[in-house]
């Protein structure tokens, strides 16, 4: 039989013929021309990909008689001779089958004889990376210094199992995997060439299937050509590979984009009469998802089929089916049957799709059917009670007259000291019966949402009367001053802007100076103090709130208590915990900050305990335990809290309740 096969057949010859390994040639080329040639080098990639073919071109190069050239002349003893695999200075040796050191040894010891034909004699050692250490050792010194005859060309799969000592005495060279374009015009030009007729779209399969080798897709083309007695079509090919046709694909996701379960899982029925690798078919959904995702953003050309998809499907849609497709393919393996693994995999797909694309309506059309109140059926329920409340249009921007009396009444009951406290919490759960915790709720949050009375109350309201807010404190004083009178043509945003602004005001007051302590602040202003006064537990913590130390050295003295004080001797207890925070320049600082607030020289000296008892740490949680307690007591005593609680029958938790800082 004198057929050969076309992976061998079509072998480049030369350089010129060489596919999509152009930096590797052209590093070679000019080295042969410039006579810069190394000693040693090294071949990584792939399999298929041109590692021994290079090797064979650049001997081919170096021992052709018609000198040494980047275009051997493929056509003297010597080239044709490389070409049959019997030229004798060509010694083309597997390392995957002569891994031992003895072996190694054999071939190095006639590493000292020069050529017998050629000018070089070439070593090409495939599979480098199988030899044994103990081989590796053998071969670094003659590998650093060869005789001047001889050109090692190493090639592997694997570089990473090389040794580093060998990788530093090679130029090395890395061949990338060929693309599936470079696969397709090369089987296109051989085709060609074969005079074999084929079907649009069986080169994309073969290309896609070789991945990255082109000898794989030239075995591959080899073994189609065989199943379709000397032709190529689609079914043939697919038939052959076990892939399934790509209509398949397209259909699935056009049944998903028409959120059609049942067209879904007759397709995969259709396609299981095929037996397909279900891993294949969700790789071919994903890189189809990606095509689209690509087109959809940069617009780059894509078949008519996909074009018609993305018409009618998302973005959002894309990106959700592409996570579910990834995520499913490592899934698949643990389903009972992969044909249950997909197909659940397609319907958690369709049920996690967003509900206003399943139902066609965009999401701005579903946003703006929400009205300002009632957004829910809580509210809806709520609107549906004996209670009247004013009419409201859900697109209208400008505020009715009953909206801003609302606004305002709120800003009134927020000047009463009980309103004022019950602004400063945030209420995490309501559990009332119904269903209807979530509408009482939203409620109680809304200001058009009051009974009927306070309603009623809100509407002989004076529009122009103003809007009060409380000036933030700073850090040494919580009193507050009323700032100036809105203007009484001041529309309902900034009234409940207002009210906002006052209850953040409110809360961030009620904090103490350390904000990890959550403490209260003792409302209290610039004081001159007497040093035996803060002896006192109290005084003291007032004291040293009125320092301007912070961090660290503030710590030091809110765990600390006034032991004694001798004239301008002050002894302090201090807990252990913060003692590593005392250092010589911390000690100083404190002092002086002392002498300075009580107006005259002292002396301070800490002593260590482990327990301590009320320091003005402790007092500061105590004082932020019972202001808790009275803002809870005051919010349950709100008579709007109070009016929610008796129409729906609701109950309140009050344990996460929590102070706003």
């Amino acid at each position: 039989m004198s057929y050969t096969v076309l992976a061998r057949k079509w072998r480049p010859q030369n350089f010129q013929q060489l596919v999509g390994q152009e930096h590797v040639q052209r590093a070679i080329v000019n080295a042969i021309e410039q006579e810069r040639l190394h000693h040693a080098y090294l071949f990584t990639g792939t399999r298929g990909v041109g590692k021994t073919t290079i090797a064979r071109i650049f001997s081919k190069c170096l021992n052709c008689e018609q000198g040494i050239t980047a275009t051997p002349c493929g056509t003297c003893a010597t080239c044709v001779e490389i070409d049959q695999g019997r030229f004798v200075d060509l010694l083309e040796i597997d390392a995957a089958s002569r891994t031992k050191v003895e072996d190694t040894r054999e071939i190095l010891d006639n590493v000292q004889y020069r050529p017998s034909r050629g000018r070089y004699k070439v070593y090409l050692i495939d599979e480098v990376h199988m030899l044994s250490n103990s081989s590796f050792n053998a071969l670094l010194k003659t590998l650093e210094e060869p005789p001047p005859h001889v050109i090692f060309l190493l090639a592997t799969t694997d570089p990473q199992k090389l040794p580093v000592t060998v990788l530093s005495r090679c130029l090395q060279f890395h061949l990338k995997r060929m693309s599936q374009e470079h696969i397709e015009s090369h089987l296109s030009h051989i085709l060609e060439q074969e005079s074999i007729a084929v079907e649009e779209g069986c080169l994309p399969i073969i290309a896609k299937a070789a991945d990255g080798s082109m000898r794989d897709a030239l075995s591959i083309l080899d073994q189609a050509i065989a199943f379709g007695a000397g032709a190529l079509n689609c079914g043939d090919v697919s038939a052959m590979l076990g892939t399934i046709d790509h209509r398949f694909v397209l259909d699935i996701l056009t049944a998903m984009a028409q959120q059609d379960g049942a067209a879904v899982l007759a397709v995969v029925e259709r396609m299981a009469e095929y037996s397909p690798d279900y891993q294949q078919v969700l790789a071919d959904i994903i890189s189809t998802l990606h095509q689209m995702a690509v087109h959809q953003l940069v617009g780059s050309e894509v078949p008519e089929a996909i074009l018609q998809l993305c018409e009618v499907m998302s973005p959002n849609d894309i990106q959700l089916f592409y996570q579910i497709a990834t995520h499913a393919r490592k899934d698949l393996p643990l389903a009972p049957e992969p044909r249950e693994g997909f197909e659940m995999a397609l319907l958690r797909m369709m049920a996690f799709r967003p509900q206003h694309e399943a139902t066609g309506q965009p999401p701005a059309a579903k946003k703006k059917s929400n009205g300002l109140i009632g957004a829910g059926n809580g509210s809806e329920t709520y609107a549906a009670d004996s209670r009247s409340l004013p009419a409201t249009t859900a697109q209208s921007s400008t505020p009715t007259h009953s909206e801003l009396n609302d606004a305002q009444h709120s800003d009134q009951m927020l000047s009463t000291p009980a309103a004022v406290e019950s602004e400063k919490v945030e209420q995490s759960s309501v559990t009332a019966s119904a269903g209807q915790s979530a509408s009482a709720v939203e409620s109680a949050q809304t200001p058009t949402a009051e009974p009927a009375a306070e309603l009623a109350r809100a509407d002989t309201a004076d529009p122009t009367e103003s809007v009060t807010a409380q000036k933030e404190p700073d850090s040494s004083s919580s009193e507050t001053e009323q700032m100036p009178s809105a203007k009484p043509s001041d529309d309902l945003s900034s009234a409940a802007h207002s009210a906002t602004e006052h209850s953040a005001i409110n809360a961030k007051a009620a904090t103490n100076k350390p904000i990890a302590e959550n403490a209260i602040k003792p409302a209290s202003v610039e004081r001159d103090w007497q040093l035996e006064a803060i002896a006192e537990p109290v005084n003291w913590h007032a004291f040293i709130q009125q320092l301007p130390l912070t961090g660290a050295l503030f710590q030091i003295l809110n765990n600390s208590t006034v032991a004694s004080i001798d004239g301008t001797r002050v002894c302090l207890t201090t807990r252990a915990s913060v003692q590593h925070f005392m250092t010589d320049s911390a000690r100083d600082k404190i002092t002086a900050d002392i002498s300075t607030a009580v107006r005259q020289s002292v002396s301070i000296e800490f002593d260590y305990v482990d327990e301590l008892a009320n320091t003005p740490k402790d007092i500061s949680e105590q004082n932020h335990l019972d202001y808790l307690n009275q803002v809870k007591d005051e919010f349950l005593a709100n008579q709007n809290v109070q009016s929610i609680l008796s129409t729906f029958d609701a109950q309140i938790t009050t344990d996460n309740i929590e102070l706003k800082q």
